[in-house]
């Protein structure tokens, strides 16, 4: 469920309010903003203030953060927003290599969940000292050691 509420701000919002509003923390706003992710608006005083446009930036943010986009990635991203019908192609080979990446990490976890089911099935089993210590500490070939 989203943090931000379905209704439009009917007025800039400051940092802590924002803050709030998007469930990040002031520290992340001022990242993003470091970055050059996110450009509140400036009062006169110098305090930030958070408008429709801005909050709309940092949902996109989340949601490519929860579909594992890094920064950087975002970044780019956010470049392409402005103009994604001429953006298409380079959207989808970005977004082909992020599932791509995601594919591997998925086997890599099912190897490694093989790996410690089987080293909890041989500490059932075993009498005499710890299977899964003496797992953790084999050699794997080819390590350069």
């Amino acid at each position: 469920m989203s943090t931000f509420s379905s209704s439009n701000t009917d007025r800039p919002l400051r940092i802590g309010e924002a803050a709030r509003a998007t469930g990040l923390s002031v520290d992340t706003l001022r990242y993003y903003e470091k970055l050059g992710l996110l450009k509140p608006g400036r009062m006169e005083s110098g305090a930030r203030f958070y408008g429709e446009r801005e909050l709309s930036v940092l949902r996109f943010i989340r949601r490519a953060k929860a579909m594992n986009f890094s920064l950087e990635e975002i970044a780019r991203l956010l470049e392409m927003r402005a103009n994604p019908q001429h953006a298409r192609d380079e959207v989808r080979e970005l977004t082909y290599r992020k599932l791509k990446a995601i594919s591997a990490q998925i086997e890599e976890l099912g190897l490694l969940k093989n790996e410690l089911t089987l080293l909890l099935n041989l500490c059932r089993g075993a009498e005499d000292g710890c299977p899964i210590i003496e797992g953790l500490e084999a050699e794997e070939p080819d390590e350069g050691t």
